[in-house]
């Protein structure tokens, strides 16, 4: 029997990407390439539309720092039918904010039938603090750690909780220039870094999967707005797709599981191609797996897989993306599908030491 075509897709968070830098953008990405795979492994930042999400069954949505411990072949993933979620609120949230995310969770509840243990709210205020780069990524701290470490440890020793859900008030900030640019879709999600640190310090600690929803204070309307960012201003939350994507979460293992997926069962992962150093990215890339880079979703990175020593396709679009995955699957090489393909050469010293030349389809 042949085994399960399974592709990543990979978008980092906060750095600008043209496709998957606003409010689930890369989801049509996510959803044809479902198509074409047996298993899709990407991660919130792919998946999560704010208020809209899609149900993909052979999608698993896996945290960035439980990703990249995948990738590395430290942990396993574990496909999970349900997950009882633990919902945890920043102290700093005001109050018909705080039950404005409540009501969500007991709709997640009522309408969709989830999961979810009763909440924890925060013993000292989380204090979100909002940071960006040189090259335009962002990032960001929480002053108090240990209190977001202390809400996930009740929730998972005393409610049973097997993901964790968290809503931290992030500051408003409504007039920057930054906020205006994203809002039109031109800018860096100026959320999304601080996002990042605090999945992966509940993941790191925990080994649970985790996805996070930032709270403020709605945006006036503007007419101007950008389709790649309206899915954040539908409504007063983000967490809707949160609570859907954790709800089938995989769970991770350290141990040989029969159900469990490794990364050497990797077929392809697909990638920005100014976005190659992400630690997940370069672990695939000393295995089997394909690395296909897109052309077209440009970032505020500069980091190409030819200037890491990184064997990848270089492909213009997703479109192309997906007929080489195609083609992978198939076992057809690409090149055949142009109407010019290049004579057998006889091996040169070059390519026994491994270097193989460019085909019709750039290959670096």
């Amino acid at each position: 029997m042949n085994k399960p075509y399974t592709v990543g897709l990979i978008v980092p968070t906060g750095i600008g990407a043209a496709i998957g830098g606003y409010a689930g953008d890369a989801l049509p990405v996510a959803r044809a390439i479902a198509e074409v795979a047996d298993r899709l492994i990407t991660h919130p930042n792919v998946l999560n539309g704010a208020q809209l999400y899609w149900n993909l069954p052979n999608a698993l949505y896996v945290e960035g720092y439980g990703l990249d411990q995948f990738a590395a072949g430290h942990w396993g993933v574990l496909p999970q039918a349900s997950n009882r979620i633990g919902l945890i609120l920043d102290r700093a949230i005001e109050p018909d904010l705080q039950l404005r995310h409540l009501q969500v969770a007991d709709a997640a509840r009522a309408t969709l039938g989830l999961n979810l243990t009763d909440y924890v709210v925060t013993d000292q205020p989380l204090n979100v603090e909002l940071r960006t780069a040189k090259s335009g990524a962002t990032w960001g701290t929480i002053g108090h750690p240990d209190s977001l470490l202390r809400a996930a440890e009740k929730l998972i020793d005393q409610a049973g909780a097997t993901a964790i859900a968290v809503v931290a008030r992030f500051p408003d900030d409504p007039s920057s220039e930054a906020l205006q640019d994203y809002r039109y879709g031109q800018g860096v999600d100026h959320l999304a870094g601080a996002e990042a640190v605090i999945s992966h310090l509940i993941v790191r600690t925990f080994r649970v999967p985790c996805a996070h929803a930032p709270a403020l204070s709605p945006l006036p309307i503007d007419p101007n707005l950008s389709p790649r960012s309206a899915a954040e201003e539908l409504g007063y939350t983000f967490l809707p797709c949160v609570l859907v994507g954790l709800s089938r979460a995989p769970q991770f293992t350290e141990f040989p599981n029969a159900h469990a997926i490794w990364a050497d069962q990797m077929n392809a992962l697909v990638i920005p191609a100014s976005a190659a150093g992400g630690s997940a990215i370069l672990s695939l890339s000393q295995s089997k797996t394909r690395i296909i880079a897109v052309e077209d979703n440009q970032t505020k990175l500069q980091v190409r897989p030819e200037a890491l020593g990184i064997r990848s396709m270089i492909v213009k679009s997703y479109l192309e993306a997906i007929g080489v995955l195609i083609c992978d699957r198939a076992g057809i090489n690409p090149a055949a599908l142009s109407p010019e393909i290049s004579s057998l050469r006889p091996l040169d010293r070059s390519q026994f030491l491994g270097v193989e030349r460019p085909s019709i389809l750039s290959e670096s």
